[in-house]
């Protein structure tokens, strides 16, 4: 008696034993449909907590006794250009929990009891566990782990710890335990930091240093669940489930407003997303990942883009953090992104700013003037060269060494040898630089094209400090129009002041290539509509004479510059 009293005690702690551990996992989940379930998807009278799934006698031969019947069905299956394995019509492990998620089957239609059970309600399109039979916007699954490599962003071989039925194969399983919820939404381990995500996913080329692996802003994502930008990872962007489009599994179809929860102001220290509202903008509302056939992908081909911009052109969130650079140099918020260097050539990652901006306006076909000049090449890389008789130093130091409008009241730490970046003229107009809370680069401005400060070009305009800021924010205005000053024999106070010739009748401010006529020395390439050539000649032209001296041959507002003495500065 004492022997049997002992092993009916060790069968009740066993069987307490897996109660409590029950209790832990399945019993106090949402997949306890029984009448003590505590989801508000439960039946209306059946105790039964395995019976939704399994039965013990007559029992599809679906392993693990599956006791529903399960008709075929034809999914959408995801598609991507950067995944590289194929995805297959769900089975195994994956076809049995689409059973109930994809809304084909009532969940109280089971093989036993007979008569079926009566629920509460069905999972319908309102809840986020109903997957419908379109999965191109889930996690792909019913493909083999080794079809998807080699892939450097991927663990070489299947990492310890994942269920992949011995032969590789991806289903529901290698991330979800159906009876088991411990960690929510029945994930195999906790998912805080992206843990879950980079068990497969370890190689994210900079995302241990980034700005969104590591902050500590607070924000609440659309389930409502508050924590670090940090701890959300990647799905902060990305959501494994009913994602908003068949691409990237980001949360919203347009990519911008994957963006926006966070910069908008609301958590990360700029609105980046006001900028864009602003008159002049880089459209990133114009293209969209599979609705405009020119939207932004990944495995593009850098050096023949289709007309597109978007915040993943210019900025990797995986790899961007806040780290500065000095000119030419770009900063992290560039981080492993690619471009176009001076020679034309791709450079993955890029090294200095400008080979950002190449990739787009370093070709014709790219950019829209805002001035029709006499030699247009309408491409800054060209323009830019530091072959050309003149050029804003983007890329090299400028050719003019002598240069006494430099350095004025608001920039003093400029000098003739110094190098530009193209974000010191467009930029924001709120821009820090100038003391306003705004962010920097060329989001979007009140100014065109993109510039941090009003640049009139309209002319006999009254000339004002206000009027041409952009070129006073580095050249010192009371320099360039004092009448006894170094260039006042130069006729900047009589063309600009007097005559109320804008800025840009005469200077290009990117720079300018020779063409034969006349020199293109101080960035002179005259606008077409006010500037025309005199007598012969093809073009206007401009002769330098050295040292702030020229003569011009043109003609200008209506009068002729005949090349004389009495056009000719000093």
């Amino acid at each position: 008696m004492r022997l049997f009293n002992g092993i009916r005690l060790l069968l009740f702690i066993h069987f307490m034993a897996g109660y409590a551990m029950a209790d832990m996992s399945i019993v106090n989940s949402k997949h306890n449909l029984s009448v003590s379930g505590p989801g508000e998807v439960r039946a209306l009278n059946e105790d039964r907590i395995c019976i939704f799934c399994h039965t013990p006698h007559s029992a599809t031969p679906y392993t693990p006794l599956w006791n529903k019947k399960l008709e075929p069905t034809n999914y959408i299956l995801y598609q991507s250009s950067t995944l590289s394995a194929s995805p297959q019509q769900p089975s195994g492990p994956t076809r049995l929990c689409l059973s109930c998620h994809d809304g084909t089957i009532a969940l109280g239609d089971v093989l036993k009891p007979a008569e079926g059970i009566l629920m509460t309600m069905e999972i319908t399109a309102s809840r986020r566990t109903y997957l419908d039979t379109d999965i191109s916007d889930d996690h792909p699954v019913s493909f083999n782990y080794y079809d998807a490599l080699p892939n450097p962003e991927l663990a070489p071989a299947i990492p310890q710890g994942l269920i992949t039925y011995g032969e590789g194969n991806i289903h529901c399983t290698t991330c979800h335990d159906p009876h088991d919820d411990t960690y929510g939404n029945f994930l195999i381990k906790d998912n805080k930091y992206s843990a879950l995500c980079t068990t497969c996913h370890v190689n994210i080329a900079g995302w241990n240093t980034s700005s969104h692996s590591l902050s500590t802003k607070i924000w609440s994502d659309p389930a409502n669940k508050v924590q670090t930008v940090a701890e959300h990872g990647c799905e902060s962007c990305h959501t494994p489930h009913g994602a908003g489009g068949p691409q990237r599994l980001l949360y919203q179809l347009e990519e911008e407003k994957n963006c926006y929860p966070c910069h908008d102001g609301t958590v990360a220290s700029q609105n980046i997303k006001a900028q864009f509202s602003k008159f002049s903008h880089h459209p990133i509302e114009a293209t969209t990942i599979d609705v405009t056939g020119n939207a932004h992908d990944p495995a593009e081909d850098v050096s023949f883009l289709q007309w597109h911009v978007e915040c993943v052109d210019c900025h990797n969130p995986h790899a961007g953090n806040s780290s500065e650079a000095a000119p030419p140099t770009a900063s992290g918020r560039l981080n492993l992104i690619a471009g176009i260097d001076q020679s034309g050539a791709v450079v993955d990652p890029l090294v200095y700013e400008y080979e950002l901006c190449f990739k787009c306006h370093g070709d014709s076909s790219s950019s829209v003037p805002v001035i029709s000049r006499w030699i247009n090449e309408n491409n800054t890389l060209l323009e830019f060269a530091p072959s050309n008789p003149s050029y804003h130093p983007v890329i090299a130091m400028g050719r003019n060494t002598d240069m006494p409008s430099l350095p004025s009241t608001y920039e003093p730490e400029l000098t003739s040898t110094s190098i530009i970046t193209c974000i010191d003229c467009h930029d924001s107009d709120a821009t820090s630089t100038l003391g306003g809370s705004g962010p920097r680069g060329p989001h979007g401005s009140i100014y065109r094209p993109i510039l941090r400060q009003r640049y009139d070009t309209i002319d006999r305009l009254p000339e004002s400090e206000a009027s041409y800021a952009l070129c006073y924010r580095c050249h010192d205005r009371t320099k360039l129009l004092d009448d006894q000053g170094i260039y006042n024999a130069s006729g900047h106070k009589q063309h600009v002041v007097d005559a109320r010739a804008p800025c840009s009748v005469c200077h290009d401010p990117h720079g300018v290539q020779a063409d034969g006529n006349g020199d293109h020395t101080h960035l002179i390439n005259f606008d077409r509509v006010i500037v025309q050539p005199y007598g012969s000649n093809s073009t206007p032209i401009f002769t330098d004479l050295g040292l702030r001296a020229g003569r011009c041959t043109l003609v200008c507002h209506g009068v002729v510059h005949d090349g004389s003495s009495a056009y000719t500065y000093p």
